[in-house]
């Protein structure tokens, strides 16, 4: 019985790498790519509407 793995299968995202959330991160931080504040913070509107669901199962 043997596993071998496929090697450069793994999907590629627009920076370059394998895609998971770890290298997503590691990626930006070495490219130097941040997001504004405005773009990295929720909003009070949007804040608020997911508290309302706070608790609440999804089906």
């Amino acid at each position: 019985m043997s596993t071998a793995k496929k090697k450069g299968t793994a999907k590629r995202n627009k920076l370059g790498v394998k895609n998971s959330l770890v290298n997503n991160i590691n990626a930006r931080k070495k490219k130097g790519t941040s997001r504004s504040k405005s773009k990295k913070t929720v909003s009070k509107k949007s804040y608020s509407a997911m508290k309302k669901n706070w608790g609440k199962e999804r089906h």
